[in-house]
């Protein structure tokens, strides 16, 4: 006879969390469930090896789906340990009181034998089934118990009832009546799809029975005809299908894995139809146990710039369990341009196991990861550099950000950084590392330029003097050097230096004092026409000086010091952020011919009206040198001409 009981601890007000907000989505439920039937499949196994009786007749494990649409109910069967009556009252009549969890608890403390690997540590996905059903029914046999069961029925109100009832085998049947409106969860291709994608890699076999139907053929193969001379209808059967590969190939030994099986598995987890560029394939024991397979892709995807609501790439396993893709504190968001799953049992879950609490295995894992691939791209640079090359080419502008992320890392990560420079080839890269090898023993800082890209930063006025001096200037070109570069003080001991930027002093003690009579003629003769400038051009730079950088260009814009770059406020303005009005520095070049001649209008005559349209096209000649827009550029043109006409008379 049926009893009726109340649940504890508050139990109406955990049901509706658990329902209605612990879990994001409805299918989890089926992953919860298979997950209990799996501990209690592991569990079995566990007692068996010390008493053969809990086998009974039965020395197989299986979890199988039963659906019955007539009564719109699905079934979650499983041959595991079973529960006993005071067992289901003190685990499923109280929310939160996982018999797994005390399993652990009692083998710890009588320091038995180490346990199977079970996950079930909070005992409360069993009510997530709730999210879908009006009722539920559970029906349990205790293995080794072959005289009594229990029947355990609630409909998620508050109350359940408790029978005494029979069963014919071990284990425990979970029966799901479904909503109305939750039907869906009876559809073959539904399961399959919840079970390929959460319990594919469970190590117990996932069955269900699946209707086949074939067309009625003679030995021939031909059809089979009725009196009517149609064909036979299809011979329908009833064949039990598995439907988890079981199949986890990171478990696997390294040496026991063909390339083929590896390239896969990385196209069934990554839905890319390449194969991986690189696979890392490892297993960490000590303070946290885990096992890893990473990829590295052969070309970025469409969504990597993707910063927000984007999976992270890295999918989270509790043995052989998914539990999510979008765990955050698992992989820096640098690197998420990686593909592969993670798998460990020393990750305490919360409630749902869908959000990972804080925890120190989670931050051993994170810095194992970590330190792997970044150590494994740094063997990659040394012994394949051209293999390395095509790797950045892809993926080294996101790399990058680690710079401004991973203070931990840093160091690494700048060794690992390429770039274009003065003293290389257009297509190849070089290290800061092999830039300070080449670096002249007078040369203090490593030199760099920001530029939209390796053709507009050659040709950039601002190079000049470092050509001349023989300095290597790094090119800066990827959007988000702008963010992350400013962010390394010093490498090797060498300070960083944005050669657009402030003034430009390379010239030694000795050399200063040999020029100090030369610069100080060359500031007296261009007294007038620097003052005349900054006088006709105040509305559109900050200044107007002589220039320490340029050799063979007329002029030249630079920023100050400390000021926004021109290349930060092009991004700044296309991501349609404010932008505040910095005025440039413009320089001039006093052996430049063309300040020599406006030196000689000035002194013609101080007061011509030529001098205002010359110093305007000199304005923005040097901002079409540095890939900026003029403010008019018809009426740049028309300044151009009327001077060419001019110079043809």
């Amino acid at each position: 006879m049926a009893t009726q009981h109340e649940f504890k601890t508050e139990v109406k007000q955990m049901l509706d969390l658990v329902i209605h907000s612990l879990y994001s989505n409805k299918e989890i439920f089926l992953r919860e469930i298979i997950s209990n039937a799996s501990d209690a499949i592991d569990r079995a196994r566990f007692e068996a090896l010390k008493d053969t009786a809990v086998l009974e007749d039965d020395p197989t494990w299986k979890i199988k789906l039963i659906v019955d649409k007539d009564a719109k109910t699905l079934t979650v069967r499983d041959n595991g340990v079973g529960m006993t009556a005071e067992e289901v009252e003190k685990n499923i009549g109280t929310v939160a009181n996982s018999g797994t969890k005390h399993f652990l608890e009692n083998l710890k403390a009588n320091k038995d034998e180490l346990p199977p690997e079970l996950i079930g540590q909070f005992g409360v996905g069993f009510y997530s089934a709730f999210m879908v059903a009006d009722e539920v029914t559970l029906l349990t046999r205790r293995a080794g118990d072959k005289n009594a069961a229990t029947k355990w029925v609630s409909k998620g109100d508050g109350f359940y009832t408790l029978e005494a009832t029979t069963k014919e085998t071990r284990g425990t049947d979970v029966i799901i009546h479904l909503k109305d409106d939750e039907t869906e969860f009876l559809e073959e291709w539904r399961l399959r799809k919840i079970v390929k994608k959460y319990s594919d890699f469970v190590e117990h076999p996932i069955a269900m029975d699946v209707e086949h139907s074939e067309p009625v053929k003679d030995a021939d193969g031909k059809d089979i005809l009725d009196e009517n001379g149609k064909p036979l209808p299809p011979k329908t059967t009833i064949v039990e299908e598995t439907l988890n590969s079981q199949k986890a190939i990171w478990l696997r030994s390294k040496n026991d894995i063909k390339k083929e099986e590896y390239d896969e598995f990385y196209r069934h987890l990554s839905h890319d139809y390449q194969e991986p560029f690189e696979t890392i394939h490892w297993s960490v024991e000590g303070q946290a146990e885990f096992k890893a397979l990473v990829y590295l892709p052969q070309k970025p995807t469409w969504d990597m710039m993707v910063q927000d609501n984007h999976p992270h790439g890295i999918q989270l396993y509790v043995h052989r369990v998914f539990i999510t893709d979008s765990c955050e504190q698992l992989l820096p968001r640098y690197l998420r341009f990686l593909r592969g799953v993670v798998d460990s049992a020393d990750l305490p879950l919360n409630v749902s196991r869908e959000m990972l609490q804080e925890a120190r295995a989670l931050t051993i894992i994170r810095k194992n990861l970590t330190k792997k691939v970044l150590d494994t791209l740094a063997d990659m640079q040394k012994n394949a550099p051209e293999r390395y090359e095509t790797f950045y080419s892809n993926f080294g502008a996101v790399l990058k950000e680690g710079l401004r992320e991973d203070f931990e890392n840093s160091e690494k990560i700048q060794n690992l950084m390429m770039f274009h420079s003065t003293a290389l080839a257009d297509d190849k890269r070089t290290t800061f590392a092999d830039y300070v090898k080449r670096m002249p023993e007078t040369q203090k800082e490593i030199y760099y330029l920001t530029a939209e890209g390796v053709a507009n930063a050659k040709n950039s006025p601002q190079l000049e003097a470092f050509q001349k001096k023989g300095y290597e200037v790094l090119f800066l070109t990827d959007p988000v050097d702008e963010f992350v570069i400013p962010s390394i003080e010093n490498y090797d001991g060498k300070t960083l230096r944005d050669i657009s930027k402030g003034d430009v002093d390379l010239d030694t003690e000795d050399e200063k004092k040999a020029k100090a009579e030369e610069r100080k003629a060359a500031e007296e003769t261009n007294a007038d026409l620097v003052k005349k400038l900054q006088e006709l051009l105040k509305d559109k730079v900050s200044d107007v000086k002589l220039s320490n950088r340029l050799t063979d260009s007329a002029c030249c814009l630079v920023d100050a010091e400390w000021a926004m770059s021109q290349q930060m406020q092009r991004m700044m303005k296309a991501l349609k952020q404010e932008v505040p009005d910095v005025k440039q520095i413009l320089e001039i070049n006093p052996d430049h011919p063309l300040i020599g001649a406006l030196r000689g209008v000035l002194a013609k005559d101080a007061d011509s009206p030529k001098l205002a349209d010359y110093a305007k096209m000199l304005f923005d000649s040097a901002r079409l040198m540095e890939n900026q827009p003029v403010d008019d550029p018809r009426e740049f043109a028309k300044q151009v001409a009327a001077l060419m006409a001019e110079s043809l008379k």
